[in-house]
């Protein structure tokens, strides 16, 4: 009988998943390389999970149903299994759609803790209950990327800190989306010494005030890139402000597709960090360009703004590399694009190019400024 679900791959040995139903749950492609498994059915084959366990990366669905059932396996030592999990291709996980809870997520894990993976994606989960006690020394996997996509934890604002007490050092990229709370309880953050790139972009709700409460003090001494895409900022002066609190010192930093606004008058000058060399504010429907900026740039992006007339050279910063595209003083179409009510000045390459935000901050960084994670 499974005493844990084949969802979670490798909590138990594979002839606990072996089932005589069928597989169409998950598919694996002709390369053996991607697997992609959707549990919708009323019924689900979850040993169906267990043809993943050839694939280098692997996609899980639970259909947003309860796992509870499977905490029976939880207790499970995964030492028992330790070499079959070392010897698995497995380096990209996501796990979706489904309500866990915490222990089987520490579970899941700490049988992790023996394999090669370096990607993990959690994404639309329902983390519920309490943790157990932390181990005094990490035993979950040694992660070079973690992506948290819209998951919800019933630890409040303890989740990240909990959770890092489980991942061994190293972590260089953390992605958190659509979060329920991003106020950390900094006094129970760890340092991570080794985050280069921390995204926190689809967080419309987060604001300069919620950066300030995310943005632990120094606990991110190896910070290259801050990315906040659609982080509903208002002002650069005020990311700004919410890093030198922080103590960050990013090179990179992405504001773009929030609706930023110039410094309102009179407000305070930021100092910005020394090492800030890229600032991307594109699609952020600005008319001007922002006073206060940092006062030398390697990049400025302003591409697709409302920008209707050439910056003047006092208006910017000493920059290497400027982009102005997809502003209207440099499309001649956009006087006749403007007329209609519901582009709101944006010339129409860019109202196309709005559409695909959903592209990840942190993918656009790496593609932008290679080298930082």
């Amino acid at each position: 009988m499974m005493r844990t679900p084949c969802l979670l791959l490798l909590l138990l040995p594979p002839v606990l998943c072996v089932s005589e139903t069928s597989l169409e749950p998950c598919e694996v492609d002709d390369d053996d390389f991607r697997c992609f498994c959707n549990f919708t059915d009323p019924q689900p084959d979850w040993s169906s999970a267990f043809q993943c366990m050839i694939a280098v990366e692997v996609e899980i669905h639970g259909g947003g149903r309860s796992l509870e059932q499977f905490l029976k396996g939880a207790d499970a030592d995964p030492k028992q299994y330790a070499d079959m999990v070392r010897a698995l291709r497995l380096r990209r996980l996501t796990v979706a759609s489904a309500q866990v809870p915490a222990v089987l997520v520490t579970a899941f894990l700490r049988a992790l803790g023996y394999s090669r993976l370096k990607e993990l994606t959690l994404q639309d989960l329902e983390v519920t209950g309490t943790p157990p006690p932390p181990p005094l020394e990490a035993t979950g996997p040694a992660l070079s990327t973690l992506t948290l996509r819209n998951v919800s934890w019933a630890t409040g604002s303890a989740w990240l800190a909990e959770l890092q007490r489980w991942l061994k050092p190293g972590l260089k990229v953390l992605n958190i989306a659509q979060a329920h709370s991003l106020a950390f309880s900094c006094a129970r953050l760890r340092t991570f010494p080794a985050l280069t790139t921390l995204d926190l972009s689809d967080n419309p709700g987060l604001g300069e005030h919620g950066l300030a409460s995310a943005l632990c003090p120094q606990k991110f001494p190896a910070l290259q890139a801050l990315v906040l895409r659609n982080a509903g900022m208002h002002t650069p002066n005020g990311v700004c402000a919410a890093m030198a609190v922080a103590g960050v010192q990013p090179r990179h930093l992405d504001l773009s597709h929030n609706s930023l606004r110039a410094t309102a008058p009179g407000a305070p000058a930021c100092v910005w960090p020394s090492a800030l060399d890229s600032l991307n504010l594109s699609f952020s429907g600005l008319g001007q360009v922002p006073k206060g900026l940092p006062a030398r740039l390697s990049v400025l992006d302003l591409r697709c703004n409302k920008l209707n007339r050439e910056p003047r050279l006092e208006e910017l910063p000493k920059v290497s590399n400027l982009t102005l595209d997809g502003n209207p003083f440099l499309d001649p179409e956009a006087p006749k694009y403007q007329e209609n009510p519901t582009t709101s000045g944006v010339v129409p390459s860019c109202a196309r190019s709005g559409l695909a935000v959903g592209m990840s901050g942190t993918l656009a960084v790496l593609q932008r400024v290679g080298g930082f994670a």
